[in-house]
């Protein structure tokens, strides 16, 4: 893939023994959405932390944002956005205070800063809970600011790991337009779930089954491939295989 933002080569990370990333090899292209899946203990975390610059690869390669995952993990960090269900902003800050400190952290200036601020509180309609503790407020709400701090610093990719876990239907498509937007806007999205409905609207995925990628195409494509009407039917044919009687 020519315009691939991410590209790996039969990335592998062992742990003694145990091989938790086995070999795997893909590329995804500028502004694509693509959705990584698999059960917990597939491998997805182990891999996401490689392609973050977190962990280093046993064998293989992987570039992100054109910087090698093995000599410039710092490079990376700096090129991309990340968001993770479980932490991504602090509780006991305001909005505003949140939007200050990562702006801080991804080296803006403090006009640019200041300009980013009012226009991401403008557009999640945030201007009057701006000064209000984030424990207070939805979770929903939450999310979407999670997902926009994390683009402050206009990252190539921005990484989601079950970015919706928790929030309800309405909410999760809400964001699911935002998430449109932003790869429209060019920036590539690797998306975490275990929402197999949420699958469906991503241009391609991926599906690790014991560190391996037993699938990679998009919906539509995988679904004509293994004879199934949806992603949790494979997604169910994968991971939990018909046993020899």
């Amino acid at each position: 893939m020519a315009d691939a933002v991410i590209h790996t080569e039969n990335l592998t990370r062992k742990f003694g023994a145990f091989t938790a990333v086995d070999a795997i090899s893909f590329s995804i292209g500028r502004g694509e959405i693509f959705g990584f899946l698999g059960a917990n203990g597939a491998g997805k975390t182990t891999a996401m932390k490689m392609l973050t610059g977190l962990l280093r690869p046993t064998s293989g390669s992987a570039s992100v944002a054109g910087f090698d995952v093995r000599s410039e993990p710092e490079k990376i960090k700096q090129n991309i956005g990340y968001m993770s269900q479980r932490f991504s902003l602090y509780e006991d800050l305001s909005p505003k205070e949140n939007i200050r400190f990562w702006g801080g952290i991804y080296g803006l200036d403090r006009k640019t800063l200041r300009e980013k601020s009012a226009r991401l509180l403008e557009a999640l309609d945030l201007q009057e809970a701006a000064d209000t503790r984030l424990s207070s407020l939805p979770l929903g709400w939450k999310q979407k600011l999670a997902f926009s701090v994390a683009q402050l610093h206009e990252p190539k990719i921005v990484f989601l790991d079950e970015p919706t876990g928790g929030v309800d239907p309405v909410t999760r498509r809400r964001f699911w337009d935002m998430i449109y937007e932003t790869a429209d806007n060019g920036i590539t999205v690797f998306v975490t779930t275990h929402y197999m409905d949420e699958a469906e609207y991503c241009d391609r995925i991926s599906i690790m089954v014991d560190g391996r990628m037993a699938a990679i195409g998009t919906p539509d494509a995988l679904k004509d491939e293994f004879g199934v009407s949806s992603i949790d039917d494979l997604f169910i044919r994968l991971v939990r295989p018909t046993p020899i009687e």
